[in-house]
C-alpha cells in the first residue's frame, strides 16, 4: 500500500514540475514578442517628451504620465469560464504649467507615432487656451531635477491559452468564482525639466472564492511574478480543510471582547485606512489625521509595531507624479512611534515642510509591517480561546481623530478552543481604535513569517503593488454586533 501510495504521490509531483517546465518555455515565447512591443512603446514615449520639449513655449512647463498594459482577464463562476479576454491598453496625462496655473488633458496612446503626437499636439494647444481661463494656483509645484530610472520586470506567467486549464484542474470540483489578471503592466514619466523614467512590471493576481451550498465561503489571493503550480495547488489544498470546518454549525457569539488572530489577509484590510486619512502630512496638519496624536506624541503603539515603505520589493514604481523618487526603504512607524509621515512637494510648500517623494494624495505604495515572533505552528495555542478572523470587509472610520475603525468579518473565520478549531461563526461587526489593536497593551504579537496580499482592483486599470504583512495576535478586540 505504501509503495502505490508513493508512486502516485511521485506521479503527481513530476506532472506538476512538467506543467512548470512548460509555463516556463511558453513564457520565452511570450517575451519576444513582447519584448518588441515594449521596445516599440518606449521608443515612441521618449520621442514624443522631445517633440514637446520642442514645441513647449519658453515659460511653459509640462509633465507626461504614462498608464499602459497588456493584460489576460478571465472571470470564473462554479469552476467555469464566464468571461476571457486580451486587453491592451494605454493612455497619458499631459500636464501644462505657466503663470502659478495648470490644467491636463488625458487621451489615448496607441504606440504609432504619427496618431500619437497628433493627440498630443492638439491637446497642447487647448490646454494653452484653458489656462487664461483658471486662478493662480499658490501651491502649483513646476517639475525640477534630473532624476532619472529605468526598471523592467520580465516575468513567468501563464501562456493566455494556458490560463483556464492551470487553473481550474485543482478546483474542478468545488464551486470556485474568482478572476484571473495578468500580463504586462508599463508606467512612464517625462517632463520639461528633462526627468524620466520606465517601469515595466510582468505580473499575476488571482482573486477568488470557494463556496459551499450554504453560502458560506473562504477567500483567497494568489499573486506574483512568477507562476508555481506547486504554490497554488497549495494554497487551494488549505482553502479546502477550510471548507471542511465551514460545513460546521456556526457558533453564535454575543457582542464582547474576545482574544483575536488576525490572519495577514485581514491586518492587510486594517493597514489600508491608513491611506485613508491617516499617514499623509497634509491630513495631519489639518487636524483630520487618525494619526495626529500619534504625531504630536500624545500616544505610542506597541514596540512590536513597525510600518515602511519598501520600494526594494519593485512591485510599483518609486518615480511619484513629478518623477520624484522615493527613498528605496523609508520608516515610518518605528516601534510605536511616527517617524515619518507622507509628504509630497505640494504639501511641502503649503506647510514648510521637507517632501519625501509621496504621491499626490500622500498614501501608502509598497508598504511592509515588519514580523514578530509569533510562529505559525503556535497561532492556535497561542489564540488558545478566541476568534481566528481570515478576512474583513467594510472597514470606515467611525471616529478618524481617535483612530476608531468599524468593520465586518468575513468568509472563513473560526470559534477557537483549548487551541482548536470548533466551528465556523456569524459575521460580527467590530468597533475598535488602532490605538488599541496595535497599542501597547493588547498588541500580544505579530507572526514571524509575512503574506503578500496584492492590489487586486480593474478600475480604469489594473493596480500595481500590494502590502507585505505578517498575521496579529490581539487582545480583547471588541465586536459591537
Amino acid at each position: 500500500m505504501n509503495y502505490y501510495l508513493q508512486e502516485a504521490k511521485r506521479a503527481e509531483h513530476l506532472a506538476v514540475k512538467l506543467r512548470e517546465q512548460n509555463v516556463y518555455l511558453e513564457t520565452i515565447l511570450r517575451d519576444e514578442m513582447q519584448i518588441e512591443e515594449l521596445s516599440r512603446l518606449e521608443k515612441n514615449f521618449a520621442q514624443l517628451i522631445e517633440m514637446l520639449l520642442i514645441k513647449k513655449a519658453e515659460r511653459e512647463h509640462f509633465t507626461v504620465k504614462l498608464n499602459s498594459e497588456i493584460s489576460q482577464f478571465t472571470r470564473f463562476n462554479k469552476a467555469k469560464v464566464r468571461q476571457t479576454g486580451l486587453v491592451a491598453d494605454g493612455w497619458i496625462e499631459l500636464t501644462l504649467m505657466e503663470n502659478q496655473r495648470s490644467s491636463f488633458r488625458q487621451l489615448p496612446f496607441t504606440g504609432d507615432w504619427e496618431i500619437d503626437w497628433q493627440l498630443a499636439y492638439t491637446a497642447l494647444q487647448d490646454l494653452r487656451d484653458d489656462l487664461t481661463l483658471l486662478p493662480i494656483d499658490p501651491y502649483l509645484v513646476l517639475p525640477t531635477g534630473n532624476n532619472t530610472s529605468r526598471e523592467v520586470t520580465i516575468g513567468k506567467l501563464l501562456a493566455p491559452e494556458t490560463v483556464v486549464s492551470n487553473i481550474l484542474e485543482c478546483v474542478a470540483d468545488l464551486d470556485f468564482t474568482g478572476s484571473y489578471a495578468g500580463g504586462v503592466v508599463v508606467r512612464g514619466y517625462g517632463d520639461s525639466s528633462g526627468q524620466k523614467h520606465w517601469f515595466i512590471t510582468d505580473s499575476f493576481n488571482l482573486d477568488y472564492s470557494l463556496f459551499l451550498i450554504s453560502g458560506q465561503a473562504v477567500k483567497g489571493t494568489f499573486a506574483g511574478s512568477d507562476w508555481h503550480d506547486s504554490a497554488y495547488i497549495a494554497k487551494i489544498n488549505e482553502g479546502k480543510e477550510q471548507l471542511t470546518m465551514l460545513s460546521r454549525l456556526p457558533k453564535e457569539l454575543p457582542r464582547g471582547q474576545y482574544k483575536t488572530y488576525f490572519a495577514p489577509a485581514s491586518v492587510a484590510e486594517l493597514l489600508g485606512m491608513l491611506s485613508w486619512g491617516a499617514i499623509g502630512e497634509a491630513d495631519i496638519q489639518q487636524g483630520n489625521s487618525a494619526l495626529a496624536v500619534l504625531s504630536r506624541q500624545e500616544k505610542k503603539l506597541s514596540q512590536k509595531f513597525s510600518l515602511k515603505e519598501n520600494f526594494k520589493l519593485g512591485l510599483v514604481p518609486r518615480f511619484n507624479d513629478l518623477g520624484e523618487m522615493a527613498a528605496q526603504e523609508f520608516n515610518l512607524i518605528e516601534k510605536g512611534i511616527l517617524v515619518n509621515s507622507l509628504v509630497n512637494s505640494r504639501t511641502a510648500k503649503e506647510y514648510h515642510k521637507i517632501a519625501n517623494g509621496a504621491n499626490g494624495s500622500e498614501t501608502l505604495r509598497s508598504p511592509e509591517i515588519s514580523p514578530g515572533n509569533l510562529s505559525f505552528d503556535n497561532i492556535l495555542p497561542s489564540l488558545d480561546t478566541g476568534l481566528y478572523v481570515s478576512n474583513l470587509h467594510y472597514l470606515n472610520w467611525s471616529d478618524r481623530q481617535i483612530g476608531r475603525i468599524t468593520g465586518m468579518t468575513r468568509y472563513a473565520c473560526f470559534w477557537v478552543e483549548k487551541g482548536e478549531l470548533v466551528a465556523p461563526i456569524d459575521n460580527l461587526r467590530f468597533d475598535e481604535s488602532l490605538y488599541h489593536f496595535w497599542g501597547q497593551e493588547n498588541l500580544v504579537d505579530l507572526t514571524n513569517f509575512q503574506e503578500f496580499i496584492p492590489e487586486v482592483g480593474t478600475y480604469e486599470s489594473r493596480q500595481l503593488g500590494g502590502s507585505l504583512v505578517p498575521g496579529m495576535l490581539v487582545n480583547d478586540f471588541t465586536y459591537t454586533l
